[in-house]
Parts: C-alpha cells; structure tokens; sequence
C-alpha cells in the first residue's frame, strides 16, 4: 500500500494562512483597481461628457463645443456638451464634484466657480479640494457694452449718468458670484456709480435684454457680445483687463477710461472629479494641450476673442487659489451678497 505522510506542521500551517488570506487579498486589489483603476486602463469606455455650468450660446458653451468635437476625434469616443445652468455656475459643478465614474465627467469652469467660494456660503463642494485642474482652455476679455441706442459716448458719460440718476443704472451679469458680478462690483467701488446688479443665468438672456433695453449695460466676456459690436447694435466703452483686446484694438481699457485698480478677465479651464484616475486626468492634460496648440483652434479663438493657454495642471491649480484669495478680499470690500 502506498504510503502517505502528512507535511510538516509549519508547511500545514502556511497552507491555511494562504487560503484564509488569498480572497481578503484579490479582494482588496479588485478595490484597488476598481472603478478608478480599472478605468485609468480601459479609459474612455464610453462617451465622455463635459458638463457647462451656464446655457448654450455662451463663452463656456462655445469653448466646451470648441474642445469636444477634437477631443472626441483624439480619444475615439463622443464627448457630449451637457448645459446645466444655475447658481452662478455652481449647479453645474455639484453635480461633476460628485461624479465617480472613472474620469467619464468633466467640467469647463472658470474663473466664475473662484468667486463662488466666497459667495455662497452653502456649496456642497470645494472647488480648490474636490476637483483635478486638467488645464487653462483661453483666458477671455470681458467688456463694458451698451446698447447703440443708449446716449453714452463714454465710460465717463455713464458713470455721471449713474451718478445723478436716484436709482442709478442696472448692469446685467451671468449670475451672483461670476466674474461680471465682480467686476460690477469693483466698478461701482471706484467710481461710486450708483449700480444695480440683476443677475442672469448666462449671456444669451442676458444679450437679449441688454439689445431689448431691459438692462443698462454688461460686463460680458467678449465673445458673445462680439458679433453685436460689429454689428452696430452695441457699443463697446472699455475692456475690463489690463491690456486692450486684439478683437477690440481701438477700445481702451477701463484703466485708460479713468477707473483705476479694475483689471479683471474671464479664463475658462477644464477639470476633471477627485474620483478620477490620475492616468485619466494625465492624458486628457496631453490630449487637450494638443488641441490648444492647433493653428485651427487658436483661429478659432481669434475670431471670437479669446487667447488660448493651455498651461499645467500645477499652473491652473495655483491660479485657482490665487484668484479664490483675490476675489475672497473684493467680496469683503464690496460687501457682495446674494440678495
């Protein structure tokens, strides 16, 4: 009869441990890799989507579009523009910051979401903290416009205008916490205009308005005013950063007009979730920068104002806690609230 011998108690003993630690083991490295690392492999394993905090028509929307058709042509997947206005673009961020789906979720932000921090005291997100900066698309002018049919030559002709008028001159803007709330704001500190902010959900209604004579004026970004300028239906009084526009060479900045320490634009920037994959967010900084540097796209922005960037992850991130700091003072000194 064969014999059989027992193995050693210490082989015995190795045996058990490898078999009551083998699945706890597969089990942590399929935590591991999923959905995150599973993704960084796999990515993109559907279409990718864009989330633009404001309406269709506006910088954000077009910038996002812009990137989308190239992205999706590079990555071999659609990439969808999904438009989610509201809250002074923070809607729209809430809903990428809770995003996990492997880096499937981004969001075309802006300098808008560093104002909302200090704005709205409620967010159920950090920007600084709860999203990847993948990198700046365009930095983007904005400008002081008016209706053709309105009786103002000058910057200097509408602030006498909103000083003596009792209840002064409106200004319209994409929403409480954007960049032309700010910039409203600002404005109002230096010249001591008598202004009244009336918030929008994003440039189209607000265009619309300012062409209708609802509202006295904006501090839009160039791009969707732009046309209108050219047009004859809007006067163009001043850009509100610190060098003229090359889209507007002949109009002077608002430092030129006589209004000091205002010398503010509008960049818009793509970032991706916290829950996405490091390798996700690393080749969308190399896909995306490579767009921004096609001759294509940067005539693209030419022709509708805006001068491309295309920096580091690093680069954006330190602008986005510089800029948070910045506006965190001015809505302070302004003392800006929702109402």
């Amino acid at each position: 009869m064969a014999s059989y011998s027992w193995p050693h108690a210490s082989t015995r003993r190795r045996h058990a441990l490898t078999h009551r630690f083998l699945p706890l083991a597969l089990a942590a490295a399929a935590l591991c890799a999923g959905p995150g690392g599973a993704s960084a492999q796999a990515w993109p394993a559907r279409p990718v989507t864009i989330v633009v905090p404001f309406p269709a028509g506006g910088t954000t929307d077009v910038l996002a579009r812009a990137i989308s058709t190239k992205l999706a042509a590079a990555i071999g997947q659609p990439v969808l523009v999904d438009n989610k206005p509201g809250a002074g673009a923070t809607l729209g961020a809430a809903l990428v910051a809770k995003a996990n789906d492997g880096g499937h979720t981004l969001l075309m932000g802006a300098v808008h979401h560093t104002v909302a921090t200090s704005v709205y005291k409620n967010l159920s997100y950090s920007f600084e903290k709860d999203f990847q900066p993948i990198t700046t698309v365009a930095m983007v002018p904005n400008v002081l416009v008016v209706s053709a049919k309105a009786p103002y030559a000058s910057v200097k002709d509408l602030v006498a205008a909103a000083r003596a008028k009792a209840d002064g001159l409106s200004y319209g803007s994409n929403g409480n916490g954007t960049a032309q709330h700010m910039i409203g704001t600002q404005f109002q500190v230096e010249t001591a205009a008598r202004l009244l902010h009336v918030p929008y959900k994003g440039s189209a209604p607000l265009t619309t308005d300012l062409l209708g004579g609802q509202v006295n004026m904006s501090f839009d970004t160039v791009t969707p005013v732009l046309p209108f300028i050219k047009e004859g239906k809007l006067k163009a009084l001043a850009v509100t950063t610190a060098e003229r526009s090359a889209a507007l060479p002949n109009v002077p900045t608002l430092q030129e007009a006589g209004v000091p320490n205002v010398a503010i634009g509008t960049w818009f920037g793509l970032l991706a979730p916290n829950s996405a994959p490091k390798p996700v967010v690393a080749r969308l900084h190399a896909e995306v920068l490579k767009i921004i540097q096609s001759p294509e796209f940067r005539k693209q922005m030419a022709d509708i104002g805006a001068e491309p960037v295309g920096n580091k992850p690093e680069e954006m991130g330190r602008q986005i806690r510089e800029e948070t700091e910045k506006f965190a003072a001015l809505v302070k000194a302004g003392k800006v609230t929702l109402e």
